[in-house]
């Protein structure tokens, strides 16, 4: 049975995911409030950028550097976070 499962059955293979293009804002208590990302694009990685940025600014608040934008440049994506009154607002751009 082995043979017939290695050679014809194939395991579904994850669907890729275009760079995304748009922004979101997220509270300081980690809700995201609005986007304009696609609704293709999952919320919980939404959510879980946005947890990442809070989490970057309030370590640098922690200790002592007051730190207004983050600029992160990957690849395929730029992503560019603003402190925004404990909240952060977040843009992706494709590249």
């Amino acid at each position: 049975m082995s043979f017939v499962t290695q050679f014809f059955i194939k395991p579904a293979k994850p669907s890729l995911l275009r760079p995304p293009s748009g922004s979101f804002t997220i509270s300081s208590n980690g809700t995201v409030m609005t986007s304009t990302l696609p609704r293709s694009f999952p919320v919980t990685d939404v959510r879980r950028v946005g947890e990442m940025v809070l989490t970057a600014f309030r370590s640098a608040e922690g200790a002592g550097i007051k730190v207004t934008e983050l600029c992160f440049q990957y690849p395929k994506l730029k992503l560019v976070a603003r402190e925004a009154r404990g909240g952060a607002i977040v843009f992706l751009h494709p590249e």
